[in-house]
């Protein structure tokens, strides 16, 4: 039996655009998805801390180091720019597997920027 848990999240970050005329996701600043192991189309959740809404959207690379995190499309409508968002993805794992496993935490500052990686 598989059982969801946990992989990676990338907490608190700052929206820095919302995109309604978009087709839909949410743009990643690479480097960011590379150091929380979030791949492009991959689902992941959004939670606003201002809000509290909670949502699901999927991943579209953006510019590395560019701090960006976009909501286009009707995610845009759930967030504001400055908002600060958790970007949670989640691993369907076997009972041997869940017992080595330790999820990937990006914490990062007001720019977007990697301040420590558990």
């Amino acid at each position: 039996m598989l059982q969801e848990f946990l992989f990676s999240k990338i907490h608190r970050a700052t929206v820095t655009d919302a995109n309604l005329n978009y087709v839909g996701s949410i743009t990643i600043d690479e480097t960011l998805m590379k150091a929380a192991k979030i791949m492009e189309f991959q689902k992941v959740d959004i939670l606003d801390v201002n809000n509290g809404e909670r949502f699901q959207t999927y991943v579209i690379k953006g510019n590395p180091n560019s701090g960006c995190i976009c909501l286009n499309g009707a995610a845009a409508r759930k967030v504001q720019p400055g908002d600060k968002v958790i970007i949670v993805s989640y691993a369907s794992l076997t009972p041997d597997e869940i017992k080595t496993h330790k999820p990937t935490v990006v914490m990062v500052d007001d720019e977007n920027k990697i301040t420590e990686i558990h």
